[in-house]
């Protein structure tokens, strides 16, 4: 059990409207007791938990700020620990001075992570709840706000739970055989332990699968905006974004490196980079920009080609043979055509762009990035290429990179332990691989950790949590 106090600011660093000082520990409330004097003249560390007072912070005679102090008595805190919250006002001086009062009264500074730390030793939330903290303090769209909602919560860690209890109480039987060897007697029933086996498979997979997801929702998805020189690329990312991010010329090549900026469309965060014009060109700083531009598309999730309707009406621009060549460097690309410039052509071009022959799976869009007509029928349907299903329905999505590679460790033991049931392996030989899985299964939610990890995964988080 951890003895020692810790305190850091909570609330960011600089000058604001109020700052919050968290202290956690076993002397927490004694410590600001011995600091903290309220206008009702109580004592603080006489009060109940789940409290607030007004006071003054002393230094001694000296009166260092009016405050808030919040009391939450253990186990019924963040922590598990005695902890208290002081709200102070926001002024670089002030914070300063209440934490170092707290340090030269007995307390230390807390390292990154140590709140949320405790609270996992302290057995307040398991380890992939933890990670799931660090996911909500930096989630920017209702998407991946909603992925470290639902872990946090415990969804994913609950699912692992289950199936490692079951898998546990197989795994006590067939140990338990071993002991039984020489009488050939079979406790665990080989039956359901298929069926456990079977479906501890199917669950493996689908989160397995649903990381894809999860890895894009909660990093936003990458959109490469491609296309040959002044067909609109830069004017395109401007009318997205609304501002004028990108500088728009009628000089071919205008741009030579990538330009990327995030939008948040229905909940989902959405990378667009622009890149430079694709085109043979003996300008050796261009061609690396179009060097650049490929490799921005192998990365991106979803390509936006952008091909002038201009261009198809005055100079014969086969929209079709364009199309291909992007299709066949990347046929597996989820891609976009952007017929652009549609303000600039009659009625009767747009038509015939519309009746394009199109690869499957590749939709057109007319638009006009200049005036912005048809920028919201785009946006709209990238929104309708990510697969928020899973999303909508509450169901589990891995996130976490960490816990990905366990799932997959985990599922090759199974796959083992499956193989062994398929040649009648011997009960020794299975209980190695069972637990094997056990163990994987015991990474992803604490059960099993080492200082090494848990320096690692809290190493990422702010002080104050």
């Amino acid at each position: 059990m951890i003895q020692d106090t810790i305190v850091a600011l909570a609330t960011p660093a600089g000058a604001g409207a109020i700052a919050v000082i968290r202290l956690s520990g076993d002397e927490a409330i004694a410590l600001a007791s011995s600091i903290f004097s309220s206008v009702s003249k109580k004592l603080l560390h006489e009060q109940p938990t789940h409290t607030i007072h007004l006071g003054h912070i002393k230094d001694g005679a000296r009166i260092v700020d009016e405050v808030l102090a919040s009391i939450f008595k253990n186990p019924k805190s963040y922590t598990g620990e005695d902890v208290v919250e002081i709200s102070c006002h926001g002024s670089n001086y002030i914070q300063q001075e209440i934490i170092q009062l707290c340090l030269r009264k007995g307390a230390r500074m807390a390292t990154a992570g140590e709140f949320t730390l405790r609270a996992f030793i302290n057995g307040k939330m398991d380890l992939s709840q933890a990670e799931a903290v660090a996911d909500l303090i930096a989630s920017d769209s209702e998407a991946s706000h909603q992925l470290a909602i639902q872990q946090m919560r415990g969804g994913f860690s609950n699912e692992i739970k289950q199936l490692r209890e079951e898998l546990l109480n197989f795994a006590s039987l067939i140990e338990l055989e071993l002991d039984f060897a020489e009488e050939d007697v079979a406790f665990a029933n080989r039956d359901e332990f298929q069926k456990l086996i079977t479906r501890i498979t199917q669950v493996l997979k689908r989160l397995i699968d649903s990381f894809a997801t999860g890895n894009v929702l909660k990093n936003g998805i990458p959109v490469a905006i491609v296309g040959e020189p002044n067909v609109g690329k830069s004017t395109l990312l401007n009318s997205l974004l609304n501002e004028e991010r990108a500088i728009v010329s009628d000089i071919a090549g205008t741009t030579r490196d990538t330009i990327e900026d995030e939008l948040n469309i229905g909940g989902i965060a959405f990378r667009f980079i622009d890149t430079a014009g694709i085109r043979d060109t003996s300008d050796t700083i261009e061609g690396l920009g179009i060097k650049k531009t490929f490799e921005k598309m192998e990365q991106a999730q979803v390509v936006l080609l952008l091909l002038s309707t201009k261009e198809y009406a005055t100079a014969g621009v086969n929209f079709q043979i364009e199309i291909e060549k992007i299709k066949n460097r990347h046929p597996q690309k989820t891609l976009v055509v952007v017929a652009n410039k549609i303000d600039e052509v009659d009625t009767q071009t747009i038509s015939a762009v519309k009746n394009t022959v199109l690869p499957q799976g590749t939709v057109l869009i007319p638009l006009s990035a200049k005036t912005g007509e048809g920028v919201e029928l785009l946006k709209s349907t990238l929104l309708n290429f990510v697969n928020t299903g899973a999303l909508r329905n509450n169901d589990t999505i891995v996130t976490n990179s960490r816990h990905y590679d366990a799932l997959l460790k985990a599922l090759e033991e199974i796959i083992k332990v499956q193989e062994g049931i398929d040649i009648n392996l011997t009960s020794d030989l299975m209980a190695i691989d069972i637990r094997q899985a056990l163990y994987h299964f015991g990474e992803i939610t604490g059960e099993i950790t080492n200082d090494d990890l848990l320096g690692n995964i809290f190493a990422n988080f702010c002080i104050g949590k």
